[in-house]
């Protein structure tokens, strides 16, 4: 698939980017050289190969999700202007 200059000042104008007339002829060989790209990599066969999800074997080691903070809620409230039933009271801001 190849674009004419015409098709790149289409492209252009839907994408709302400025493009002189100087610049299409370069922009329609840079455009022409990614759809030829494109199409090389349709080109190969791809059949018995398994999707990655990454480019290297890379496993994600988890930890136990347990809390290692101490529990400071109690000194917290303590200094709050209002607590209710272990919340936060905040003024009403919405009417």
């Amino acid at each position: 698939m190849s674009l004419s200059l015409e098709d790149v000042s289409r492209i252009a104008r839907l994408s709302r980017i400025a493009v002189t007339d100087a610049e299409l002829a370069a922009t329609q060989t840079q455009l022409n050289r990614i759809l030829h790209l494109i199409d090389e990599m349709r080109a190969v066969d791809t059949s018995g190969i398994e999707p990655m999800a990454h480019a290297q074997d890379v496993f994600l080691r988890l930890r136990e999700d347990a809390a290692t903070a101490p529990d400071r809620r109690a000194a917290f409230q303590a200094v709050a202007p209002a607590v209710e039933n272990g919340l936060y009271l905040v003024p009403k801001v919405i009417e």
